[in-house]
């Protein structure tokens, strides 16, 4: 089977999406985004972001075009082979997605757990250690209902991360936040890409994007803008700001120096 770039986390190549008999929402999208790159996918409600990240995320299959996740293209892969690879992508959602009837440590551990991972003080220290980095500590007993939004989204963050994924995709996880949790949030994110995982998130709030910087893709009635030139991520930890390995542009460069 064609491999694609091996530095590729992901690789569209003129992927079209249409459900039914409808319009298409998606048309010719083509990028590629490099192992361990930050990126941001910019865009009004409708404009096809969700079923790009979808698509992805193996969620579901274009109707026409080619992906490729981690070098490996995706079009003709069976479903054990696409759950395979599937596991290596750690997925965020607006709504939380969690269950209501697992406290939050349960549901932190759960793809854990529905993975084999059954030693059961490994999979609590380990819980117990995500919840503390996303400063949920004191909740692992709580409910769900009983969070606030912020709350539940630093707890899919943590479940999203639980098993290590390679690559991290983010639908609009700022949306059901107030301004203040959203930096935080995506602070959060930009940590785990310093660690070296991909971070895709898609959003169309202007202003976190400029706040956080990385690189940009703009969709706009399901076509994919040229790139926007990449900013600096910002560290969340000294506030300073520094371009991902290899997206330098050549006039900051230059004025780097060697």
């Amino acid at each position: 089977m064609p491999k694609g770039d091996s530095s590729d986390a992901l690789r569209f190549e003129r992927v079209g999406m249409r459900y039914h008999l409808g319009p298409e929402v998606l048309t010719d999208a083509s990028f590629a985004l490099g192992r361990g790159e930050f990126a941001f996918l910019t865009g009004p409600s409708g404009a096809g972001k969700s079923t790009l990240l979808q698509i992805a995320s193996l969620l579901i299959r274009p109707s026409r075009g080619r992906v490729w996740v981690l070098g490996e293209e995706t079009t003709g892969l069976a479903r054990p082979a696409r759950a395979r690879l599937r596991r290596r992508i750690g997925v965020i959602y607006q709504d939380f997605r969690l269950l209501d009837h697992l406290t939050v440590a349960e549901n932190v551990a759960l793809p854990l757990r529905l993975a084999g991972h059954l030693d059961e003080a490994l999979v609590a220290e380990y819980v117990q250690e995500l919840l503390s980095w996303v400063g949920l500590a004191d909740r692992l007993t709580a409910y769900p209902p009983t969070l606030s939004g912020g709350e539940k989204q630093r707890v899919a963050i943590a479940r999203a991360v639980v098993a290590k994924p390679a690559i991290i995709i983010a639908d609009e996880p700022t949306g059901s936040v107030d301004p203040e949790m959203a930096v935080r949030i995506l602070h959060l994110l930009v940590e785990l890409n310093r660690l070296g995982t991909t971070v895709i998130v898609a959003t169309h709030d202007r202003d976190l994007v400029a706040e956080i910087g990385g690189r940009v893709f703009a969709l706009s009635r399901g076509r994919l803008a040229e790139p926007e030139p990449p900013m600096p991520v910002r560290n969340p930890l000294t506030g300073a700001l520094a371009f991902p390995a290899g997206r330098q542009p050549a006039a900051a460069a230059e004025e780097a120096g060697p």
